[in-house]
């Protein structure tokens, strides 16, 4: 399998002098086209900085950051501005959209911005999508109108509108109940299937159990892996009892 994302001994430092912290201490990662992962980790591990790393919205303090065979760490910042907003796709635990837009036109918003001769086309796949998590009916909506669910899902289609080769979530289930957790869940498998490959920054092991690869993160490190097979709906529960295991053992 190809892989899309690879990063060698990467480091990222804050602070100066004897304040100075590797938040990233030597990270190596390899991702692979299509796959499904999760980073898990305690508050200050560095997960998230791991997943801005690896997407090219942080620069590196050291390493290397390859994705789909270019050198982030060496491109412009219009080159990655470029990558970000054509070959990746991003959802955040609060999706921001603009109040005086309704839901569809938040969701075409940035693949609008440098193709408007094609406005038509754009509308069409923003709704196509809709429809596709559930959303359909709502594209005359106001973000305030909506619940956290439906919001999200909004944030999951404004994702994909320019067919990402990746998709990375930082905590997309963190302000959602359990039930509208699980269907975002259902979501990002379908679009995992799809061939999009995925990565998703957690601290919820039923999130992280629907994933095939967890890297556990620790003090700016990678510190252990768990493979999962490819989940079938079946053994939830053992799925998620092996991700708390190795959890306790880490100290997470």
């Amino acid at each position: 399998m190809e892989k899309i994302l690879i990063c060698d001994r990467i480091v990222k430092s804050f602070g100066e002098g004897d304040e100075k912290r590797n938040v990233l201490d030597g990270v190596s990662v390899e991702i692979n086209e299509g796959e499904f992962v999760a980073v898990m980790g305690p508050s200050g591990s560095g997960k998230s900085t791991l997943m801005y790393a690896l997407s090219g919205t942080d620069n590196v303090n050291g390493g290397k950051v390859v994705f789909g065979g270019k050198d982030l760490s060496a491109a412009s910042e219009n080159e990655l501005s470029d990558i970000r907003r054509t070959v990746m796709g991003f959802v955040f635990q609060q999706p921001t959209m603009l109040k005086n837009l309704n839901i569809l036109d938040n969701i075409i918003l940035t693949s609008m911005r440098d193709n408007r001769k094609n406005a038509a086309k754009i509308s069409e796949k923003a709704r196509g999508l809709m429809k596709r998590v559930g959303i359909g009916e709502l594209e005359e909506r106001r973000i305030t109108q909506v619940s956290g669910g439906q919001l999200q899902r909004a944030g999951i289609c404004r994702a994909l509108m320019n067919s990402p080769k990746i998709i990375f979530g930082d905590e997309p289930t963190g302000a959602l109940n359990s039930v509208s957790a699980q269907e975002i869940m259902d979501i990002f498998s379908e679009i995992n299937a799809d061939g999009t490959a995925v990565m998703l920054v957690t601290h919820d092991a039923k999130v992280a159990a629907r994933t095939e690869r967890i890297m556990f993160m620790h003090d700016g490190k990678i510190v252990s892996e768990l493979k999962l097979p490819k989940f079938d709906g079946a053994d939830m529960d053992g799925r998620v009892e092996k991700v708390t295991v190795k959890m306790r053992e880490i100290g997470i």
